[in-house]
């Protein structure tokens, strides 16, 4: 197994270097999923599943959080698709054929 990675910073040095940001971040995230939840309609979206399943993973003790929510929300898939559905990216993969509903 490769060694761990490091970092030049000290814990301290990279929390007071970068809380803030990241805290920020996560506000935005709490007030994006509270704008849904005032929407008039509530749907399933594989988008928002997608990104609750990210969020699991950021509660998950491992090095390996970034790549995990990376490949959640990369296609995966090896073979072309005869037509795209919509134009332009998604963000994220529609899982078990789910539809945008």
């Amino acid at each position: 197994m490769p060694p761990k990675p490091t970092c030049p910073l000290s814990h301290t040095e990279a929390v007071d270097r970068y809380f803030l940001e990241h805290r920020a971040k996560v506000l935005d995230i709490a007030a994006f999923l509270d704008r849904l939840d005032r929407c008039e309609s509530v749907k399933d979206d594989y988008r928002i599943d997608a990104l609750r399943s990210c969020i699991q993973v950021l509660l998950e003790e491992n090095n390996g959080r970034a790549e995990n929510i990376l490949n959640i929300l990369s296609d995966l898939s090896k073979e072309p698709i005869d037509s795209a559905n919509e134009q332009g990216a998604s963000g994220a993969p529609r899982i078990n054929n789910k539809s945008n509903q």
